[in-house]
């Protein structure tokens, strides 16, 4: 995965994205993609590599609310190149891991168990107590040689537990069996520091913007 660029890695991680999701597949947009999501609060997405010309053009196209632009910058780059109208989410980060990731030995705790579903290239692996409770959730997406981690939650209950890294170590299991061994996701300001400690890199800045009603 060293020799790919950023442009080959984040068109593999949009498809992963609207895979895990069932949605369309990303059509290509100029530099970037474009996904017709369809949700109330998020019509659309506009995914660039960077923050260039084609970005700037766009959003000065657009007048309605919850069409997400998307570009691998920091917010302050945004800064000054969007009108007002556009709200700027906070920092988010893409993040690698070009080999197997670290884990502390340990198993799950004896309450709760696993369970496992798959659809469209997409594995979910979920942890619920022995009643039934879920406590944490996540998708691995196989896009070509690259396993794409997705939505990963613990529920407010359970957290504390040390379930998201048992959660990403079953799904990196997955991707293993089926001999993917480069690792990619999106992180929150909260989450970037769970994966570091299991061995993840910052790969890119990503930012958000757009029109709220």
């Amino acid at each position: 995965m060293k020799n790919h660029t950023l442009h080959d890695v984040l068109e593999k991680w949009i498809k992963a994205w609207s895979l895990s999701r069932e949605l369309s597949l990303p059509a290509k947009y100029k530099s970037g993609w474009m996904v017709d999501v369809g949700y109330e609060n998020q019509k659309q997405r506009y995914v660039f590599p960077e923050l260039n010309n084609d970005f700037i053009q766009l959003f000065e196209t657009i007048d309605e609310p919850w069409v997400y632009l998307k570009v691998c910058a920091s917010p302050d780059e945004l800064k000054g190149k969007l009108s007002e109208k556009w709200v700027i989410q906070p920092q988010g980060y893409m993040m690698s891991c070009f080999k197997q990731m670290s884990f502390a030995s340990g198993n799950l705790p004896d309450k709760y168990k696993f369970e496992y579903e798959s659809y469209s290239s997409t594995f979910v692996v979920r942890i619920v107590t022995k009643d039934g409770e879920l406590a944490s959730i996540g998708r691995v997406v196989l896009v070509d040689d690259l396993a794409v981690y997705d939505r990963i939650s613990t529920e407010a209950n359970h957290r504390r537990n040390g379930l998201a890294t048992f959660l990403m170590k079953e799904l990196e299991k997955i991707a293993l069996a089926n001999s993917v061994y480069n690792n990619f996701l999106v992180a929150t300001e909260d989450g970037k520091s769970l994966y570091q400690t299991l061995g993840w890199e910052i790969y890119s800045l990503y930012t958000s913007a757009v029109i709220v009603d």
